[in-house]
């Protein structure tokens, strides 16, 4: 059975007026005529036709690629966008109505993006309101570089790079020009912007099927913003291939779509399509400037990266370029109103950008290596340290495994980065001999390599330590020290990250094995045997994790049910490294008496 696409919708026919309901609701500077569900038109809310001095500027289109086009609906950019049906063609009289609504004696301008339903039905509206005396012009935008040059009366297909145009022409208008001066630096810049789109998916309409057209492992080259194919279907690539095939696609010199050439000043869009991360998109723009900068020759002079010309939700991009001068850009940094277009992107850009250097920490950092020659406690200290971090690598996939079900599934991989940097710095930088600053620089190295909240909670355990080993430096570290040092580690990691025992977390490993310790010690114990029984506490704790309720972590978003299959894995790893150190210490002291 075949269901329709999951959507947060009502019913489907609905969507666009109750889109616009909510966007005027969002910005008290947009409104709506009042004839819905045949007229879709959003206004700015300050503007009526028998009073307004400056060119109108209304564009519009189907919907389902918003923000475009009402929200850029604002002071200097669209005075109007009519709303069609989900790509479809909005009807004459929602254009008519749209006209008569805010143009006033120094007449509009309309924005048409290059599809037959468009020009046909913005053309006809244009003609009737001409008859009623309205003074109309009208700019046809076709910007798309994906396909080979056309041989029919289509044309190149309309795509983000109206935006641009959309920007220039609401700033020249808003400075008071003409409509015939409106009109022509709409023109000019609908003439030297090319873009181009890539996907991974298409898109899905409202209350239909989602299109399994592409594939798991395929992307398509230059399909259209209404999923409509393009020019090539391929094999998923990394962004910096599809960028640079994008990029040569734009600017190849055999098409000329856009008159650029090395030297020239340009600017970027990278746009979404409604399903591809913000992160993707900032990669894309982030690979595509230097790209522009040192194989193409071109300065790039403003760089706008979001979601501007979508398609409902398909997972792709799209990238603008606009041939620049300062004209241009005096446009596009004009002030606007328009909710949906960009704010901190005006004004010149660094031709190189210098990054800031991390500042230095105040305290005095001191270089260590590893000694050439080891003492008995430093060749204990690497025996234990070998022995933990090994212990934990060859628990990776169990703790993934066991994390899978209580949290995100990455302790193991958080744990093995963390090992694996402990194994690699051992072997140069620790001081050996040296147990407190070995903790430090164990420290250092998970904090450099494991990230996430067990990094954190891992370098704070090992400052802790440090700090209680430190205060002894004068005298041998012994045992006694050891059980010290891990009491404030505990105290450390409880107070900052708020558990304690019971809370099915690492401190449940933790804590028994301290307790267990200080005890044996103070009871004249032999510190090996304390360790041991120290150890086994430790596994003993982890191993009843699986009876409690977590209070702390992901886990405690997680029913009792699924709990109880599977200890905490973190409380696992901490009992596996201790155990592991344990043994390693009392193997080392017996092969050295």
């Amino acid at each position: 059975m075949v269901f329709a696409a999951k959507k947060f919708i009502n019913n489907p026919n609905d969507v666009v007026t109750e889109f616009i309901e909510g966007l005027v609701e969002t910005y008290h500077g947009l409104q709506y005529l009042d004839g819905f569900p045949e007229v879709k038109v959003v206004i700015r809310a300050d503007v009526s036709a028998e009073k307004y001095d400056k060119v109108a500027v209304i564009s519009g289109g189907g919907s389902g690629h918003e923000p475009a086009h009402a929200g850029y609906v604002g002071e200097g950019m669209l005075t109007a966008a009519i709303c069609g049906d989900v790509f479809a063609s909005p009807p004459v009289d929602s254009i008519l109505a749209g006209i008569r609504a805010v143009t006033g004696t120094e007449g509009c301008l309309l924005i048409v993006k290059n599809y037959t339903g468009d020009r046909l039905n913005f053309g006809l509206a244009a003609e009737q309101a001409k008859s009623e005396g309205y003074k109309v012009e009208t700019v046809i935008v076709g910007e798309d570089c994906a396909l080979p040059p056309p041989r029919g009366i289509a044309g190149r297909r309309g795509l983000a790079g109206t935006v641009l145009v959309h920007k220039v022409a609401g700033a020249a208008a808003e400075a008071g020009l003409s409509l015939e001066k409106v009109a022509a630096e709409a023109k000019c810049a609908s003439e030297i912007v090319g873009t181009m789109g890539v996907a991974l998916s298409v898109c899905t309409l409202p209350g239909q099927v989602t299109s399994d057209r592409l594939g798991e492992e395929k992307m398509e080259l230059g399909l259209g913003i209404h999923g409509e194919p393009g020019a090539a279907v391929v094999d998923v690539q990394p962004v910096d291939v599809v960028v640079s095939h994008v990029l040569q696609q734009i600017l190849n010199p055999e098409t000329n779509y856009v008159p650029i050439t090395r030297g020239n000043r340009v600017v970027l869009m990278v746009n979404g399509l409604g399903g591809t991360p913000l992160m993707e998109l900032m990669i894309a723009a982030g690979k595509a400037v230097p790209k522009l900068q040192l194989e193409f020759g071109l300065a790039v002079d403003r760089v706008y990266t979001g979601f501007f010309m979508t398609s409902l939700d398909m997972a792709g991009f799209s990238i603008s370029i606009m041939k620049a001068d300062q004209s241009i850009l005096d446009r596009l940094d004009a002030p606007t109103k328009a909710p949906n277009w960009p704010v901190g992107t005006d004004g010149n850009r660094p031709p190189a950008k210098i990054h800031v250097p991390v500042p230095p920490s105040r305290s005095i950092a001191e270089s260590h290596n590893r000694p050439q020659e080891l003492s008995k406690e430093g060749r204990i200290l690497e025996a234990a340290i070998q022995a933990a971090a090994t212990v934990i690598i060859s628990l990776k996939d169990s703790l993934n495994e066991w994390d899978a079900k209580v949290g995100d599934g990455d302790c193991g991989s958080t744990m093995y980065r963390g090992a694996t940097a402990i194994l690699e710095d051992m072997k140069k930088y620790y001081p050996l001999n040296d147990a407190a600053e070995t903790v430090n620089e164990i420290g250092s190295s998970i904090k450099r390599a494991m990230g996430g909240t067990s990094g954190i909670i891992y370098h704070l355990l090992c400052k802790a330590a440090y700090a209680e080993l430190k205060a002894n430096a004068q005298s041998e570290v012994t045992a006694k020290h050891w059980s010290e040092a891990l009491k404030s580690s505990i105290t450390s990691v409880s107070k900052y990250g708020g558990a304690t025992a019971g809370y099915r977390t690492m401190l449940d490993a933790l804590i028994p094995a301290s307790q267990v310790l200080e005890e044996k010690l103070s009871a004249g114990e032999d510190p090996i045997s304390a360790f041991i029984l120290s150890a086994e506490a430790a596994t003993a704790g982890a191993e009843s994790t699986i009876q409690m309720q977590a209070q702390a972590g992901r886990s405690s978003y997680v029913s009792a049910e699924i709990l109880a299959t599977v200890p905490d894995p973190g409380a696992m790893a901490a009992a596996g490294w201790y155990s592991a150190a344990a043994r390693a210490v009392k193997e080392q002291c017996q092969s050295s008496s």
